[in-house]
């Protein structure tokens, strides 16, 4: 079994791609900023702003899943945060790649996340991994986030970057914005035509990332989307029927999220019909490949 170093460990995928590690016998260990409290085994500190981290988070590691970053919808995009969004992947991935080139070490490979923010707005375009990067802040967060990664490969590592699309949970991401109307009996979708959700459940984002992890072949990037992405009334739909409720399914006018979110409102009105054709060719099987089966899970109490 592998002892893998996950930076992020307390976002979404991080605390649950740690859960699922366990299960399977593999040892984790955290990088994180955890304070000046007593350290719990298995975490470690790292800082950016001085470059310094702690060596021992490498010991007897053979792969890193990189998850560190600001979270992209949290905040508004002033010149700040969109800084400290960039800074917080980039510069995470360089202290990791500087620290590995000039020390000994164990690690042959390093998964790290991205998204599908990274090809833009495409429309109802069929979209694989070939397709050429896209405009606008996402498009460009992404392409240096990769390109941060990428770099290992010349130290001998082997890197992945896995593009995710819009995860679904229970305990948070997307999910619970798109359904807080819903016990109003409001159901809202952005009224924009061919505006697809290339979704997928969490477990199977932490699925593939397992999967890259043990999987020596695989290298590059990689759609980390369900093999069927859904118009957003269609997703809509799905999880009102999931729910079991009588909620209305409602337009609401691209313009009004635009004027309230402005640039921020690429993060929701931008569309990706992500094929999934590579990471299943890679040898991945789905657990949750269907909308039917992730809503049902998710919801099932």
């Amino acid at each position: 079994m592998a002892k893998v170093l996950i930076t992020g460990a307390s976002g979404l995928v991080g605390t649950r791609l740690s859960e699922l590690l366990k299960a399977q016998g593999h040892e984790v260990n955290k990088l994180g900023r955890t304070g000046k409290g007593r350290r719990k085994p298995g975490t470690f500190n790292w800082d950016l702003t001085t470059g310094k981290i702690d060596e021992r988070a490498f010991e007897g590691v053979s792969a890193i899943a990189h998850l560190a970053g600001a979270g992209i919808a949290d905040e508004r995009w002033t010149n700040n945060r969109k800084k400290e969004i960039i800074d917080s992947r980039v510069k995470s991935a360089e202290l990791l790649f500087n620290y590995l080139k000039t020390h000994k070490h164990t690690v042959k490979t390093i998964v790290s996340a991205s998204a599908v923010g990274y090809y833009g707005d495409c429309g109802a375009e069929k979209v694989t991994e070939e397709h050429a990067p896209g405009d606008g802040f996402l498009a460009d967060v992404c392409k240096q986030w990769e390109a941060s990664v990428q770099q290992f490969a010349a130290i001998g590592i082997r890197p992945v970057m896995c593009r995710l699309g819009i995860v679904l949970s229970q305990d948070g991401g997307a999910l619970p914005e798109l359904t807080k109307t819903i016990p109003i009996g409001i159901a809202g979708y952005f009224a924009k035509d061919n505006l697809y959700y290339p979704w997928i459940h969490i477990d199977d984002v932490c699925g593939i990332l397992i999967h890259a992890i043990e999987t020596d072949a695989m290298s590059g990037a990689y759609n980390t989307t369900a093999p069927k992405p859904l118009l957003i009334k269609e997703l809509m739909q799905k999880i009102v029927e999931a729910k079991k409720s009588n909620a209305i399914l409602t337009p609401i006018p691209p313009l009004a999220i635009k004027l309230m979110l402005g640039e921020k409102s690429a993060v929701v009105l931008q569309s990706q019909r992500c094929v999934a054709d590579k990471i299943v060719k890679s040898g991945y099987q789905f657990k949750y490949g269907k909308i039917e089966n992730a809503l049902g899970e998710i919801f099932k109490d």
